[in-house]
């Protein structure tokens, strides 16, 4: 059975870093990556890791997240650092096949429950 998972979220003040984890099971993924969404709002992509080791990143992330996976593991990974307000969003792991890309979202057809991340000035 297909299944993502994450964990880690929480409040953290700005400036400051949070990692998210996403365990996948049931399946080799070729392309994992990151999706956010507040409330209201459109999801909207934020990095992607694909089975080369090849990554990409939102703008409005690039140079404070980092994605990362541990192949032995399953896992999938978020690094965030100088969190900000607008940061503050749902999270969610989503993988998908190797043309996929970190802001289409139809790409994708495996999706987690997500976790929320809570950032204050």
């Amino acid at each position: 059975q297909v299944h993502l998972a994450e964990s880690g979220g929480g409040s953290v003040q700005s400036g400051g870093s949070l990692r998210l984890s996403c365990e996948a099971s049931g399946y080799d993924y070729t392309c994992m990556a990151w999706f956010r969404q507040a409330p209201g709002k459109e999801r909207e992509g934020v990095a992607a890791i694909y089975s080369d080791g090849s990554t990409a990143y939102a703008d409005s992330v690039k140079g404070r997240f980092t994605v990362s996976r541990d192949n032995a593991k399953n896992t999938l990974y978020l690094q965030m650092s100088s969190l900000k307000p607008e940061d503050t969003d749902m999270y969610y792991c989503a993988a998908g096949p190797f043309y996929s890309s970190y802001y289409a979202v139809s790409d994708f057809d495996t999706w987690g429950q997500g976790t929320q991340v809570t950032g204050s000035s």
